[in-house]
């Protein structure tokens, strides 16, 4: 492989958004990390609704207030999940100078923003599809999320 091919290999990877790249043939091995450091971009955006599904009673709930656990885990089984539909980041605000979408407390309706996880450099806003007040909000703000984690905890009363 010539010097020019292995630097244009650098800059597909780079612009294609993939963390990792690695090539092997008899005479050589190219292994290509790019940093997750880079600010990232608004490429697209697309509107996807977060599934929801009941509390599981072993999804740990931390509280602000005195509240013992116990009595905290044997009333979550009347909240609703809303969870992530993809892996990525989540962000609480559309930017670090912008409001959050929600907080603890709001009222929430079925289309409301409620979050937004970037994958790949694209910025999926995540909609509520129940109506509800947030409880609790589960994941910290520009931390990465798994496909199925919970995010927030909704009441539906």
């Amino acid at each position: 492989m010539k010097l020019n091919e292995i630097q244009d290999l650098i800059k597909f990877v780079s612009k294609s958004g993939v963390s990792e790249v690695e090539i092997e043939t008899k005479e050589i091995k190219i292994i290509i990390k790019t940093s997750k450091t880079a600010p990232p971009t608004v490429m697209q955006q697309q509107l996807i609704s977060a599934p929801i599904q009941l509390a599981p009673t072993s999804v740990p709930v931390v509280s602000d207030t005195k509240t013992p656990t116990n009595a905290l885990e044997n009333d979550e089984s009347k909240y609703l999940i809303i969870k992530s539909p993809m892996i990525g980041t989540f962000y609480r605000s559309a930017g670090p100078d912008k409001p959050q979408f929600v907080a603890i407390g709001d009222e929430i309706t079925a289309g409301k923003t409620v979050c937004i996880i970037e994958a790949m450099k694209l910025f999926n806003e995540i909609e509520s599809d129940i109506k509800g007040k947030i409880i609790k909000v589960l994941v910290n703000d520009a931390t990465p999320v798994e496909y199925d984690q919970p995010l927030f905890l909704v009441d539906p009363s």
